[in-house]
């Protein structure tokens, strides 16, 4: 049970390390789409992608929590 505990720890941190780079070359991208939007409305649709950016990032950070706290709910006897 160990070696199930340290694997799925080892892929939770690798996808937390992926998501949170993705996202922050996507919330770059964003902020900076926002920053030379010629229109009102192209500005407007680059706020509410920073806004979806920010709670896919945040969701997945809880997620990866989550899943810590479920592994150490394992009974010892059971490792």
């Amino acid at each position: 049970m160990n070696q199930l505990t340290a694997l799925v720890t080892t892929w939770v941190s690798l996808a937390q390390g992926i998501v949170g780079s993705l996202g922050a070359l996507a919330l770059l991208s964003a902020f900076v789409w926002r920053m030379v939007a010629a229109d009102p409305r192209s500005a407007s649709e680059a706020r509410r992608w920073i806004g979806r950016i920010l709670v896919s990032t945040v969701g997945a950070e809880i997620a990866g929590t989550l899943t810590h706290v479920l592994l150490s709910t394992i009974p010892s006897g059971m490792h």
